[in-house]
């Protein structure tokens, strides 16, 4: 019995402790989500106004290829604890560069990638409080100029 228990303690803190190394690993990984279109990436780092890393905070793109643009792929990551999040397989004969958009609670940013100009690239998008629109339900909101 005492055998059992000993085995039984020494495999739970084997599983504690590669528990505790796996996870310390994906603290530093940075979260990255592939577009499979080319062989361009793009690393965003995530920023409030002061300065400090937004963990968590989403990043989404919306990239029209193909003919006309008419074949659309929206992609979407959250970043982890240092603000970072890549985007891989990029295309880099696009038309058009693309407008990512990152979001948290009430901050919002964006950034503009091209990736003809640097395939490679790296970029930082500040996040700034999103400003209040005023709801069309309630006049009252309304600035003189939208009446």
């Amino acid at each position: 019995m005492r055998s059992k228990l000993s085995l039984c303690l020494l495999l739970w803190a084997a599983a504690l402790g590669l528990h505790a190394q796996s996870t310390s690993q994906q603290a530093g990984t940075v979260p990255a989500i592939n577009a499979d279109l080319g062989s361009c990436s793009v690393l965003f780092t995530v920023k409030d106004g002061t300065g400090k890393a937004v963990p968590g905070a989403t990043l989404r793109v919306r990239i029209a290829y193909g003919f006309m643009g008419i074949r659309k792929l929206d992609l979407e990551t959250s970043t982890n604890n240092d603000g970072k999040a890549r985007f891989q397989g990029m295309p880099s004969d696009l038309k058009r560069a693309l407008f990512f958009h990152a979001s948290k609670d009430k901050l919002v940013g964006t950034a503009f990638y091209d990736a003809a100009k640097n395939c490679d690239a790296e970029h930082t998008i500040v996040m700034m409080p999103k400003k209040d629109e005023p709801d069309a339900a309630n006049p009252s909101e309304q600035t003189e100029e939208q009446k």
